[in-house]
């Protein structure tokens, strides 16, 4: 008998796609749902990373155009008021505030250093915006997909042991397809929310670098143009 079950064991398949033909409606939706997270998920970490190197190369070639010892109105008639950078963006919103703060006999109206500080704290807070727009995915992704994992195993066990109760037979033939399938849920949800969790926290970590940058060079550009005030 023993030698029988073995058998009628090792027939069965257990490929992945057996294990998902063979799993309830319930199951196959978790691990459906968790699949269309995994995929999601990568998506967003490949566009971030080709983000976040363009926006790190677009920094870098403005920094060397900006310390090139142009004149600041000359490089801003060049790359226009709205520029497709964002290193250009944020030195065009300081530039605009500033050219608007002149009166029309050339003086300077009251307040101009306070209003173009603010004018590219709000354009930085723009790209910061857009820098990690879909990470907040990543982490609901890396903080969700075990426990819905786990859900669709428990609830493949739980069939499990209703076949079982309902056969009277607890050999291996039985037992072994409902907690493989209950198990693959499990597993899914692991493949699904490592990669997140990994990813969320260097992206994360790379989009606080970008907006730094965007701090220090309007802090650089804002104290250049406080120079010029006082001159």
């Amino acid at each position: 008998m023993e030698a029988e079950t073995l058998a009628l064991a090792q027939e069965m398949d257990f490929s992945m796609w057996a294990l998902f033909a063979r799993a309830t409606l319930i199951v196959k939706l978790v691990m459906l749902m968790l699949v269309v997270a995994s995929f999601w998920s990568w998506s967003i970490i490949v566009q971030k990373i080709i983000t976040y190197r363009q926006a790190r190369r677009e920094a870098e070639v403005f920094d060397r155009r900006f310390w090139s010892g142009d004149p600041l109105d000359t490089l801003f008639d060049e790359i226009g008021a709205e520029p497709a950078g964002q290193s250009e963006r944020i030195f065009a919103a300081g530039m605009m505030e500033w050219r608007r703060s002149h009166r029309n006999d050339g003086g300077l109206i009251a307040g101009a250093t306070a209003r173009i500080d603010r004018s590219m704290d709000v354009a930085i807070a723009k790209e910061a915006e857009g820098l990690q727009g879909g990470l907040q995915v990543l982490a609901t992704v890396g903080s969700t997909a075990p426990f819905i994992g786990l859900f669709g195993t428990v609830w493949g066990i739980m069939h499990a042991f209703i076949n079982i109760a309902e056969q009277q037979n607890t050999n291996l033939a039985v037992v072994a397809p409902g907690i493989a399938e209950a198990l693959l849920a499990t597993g899914l949800g692991l493949l699904a929310a490592i990669p997140a969790v990994i990813f969320y926290n260097k992206l994360s970590a790379d989009s606080d670098r970008i907006v730094a940058g965007y701090e220090a060079f309007a802090d650089e550009f804002a104290t250049i143009l406080s120079r010029q005030l006082d001159s």
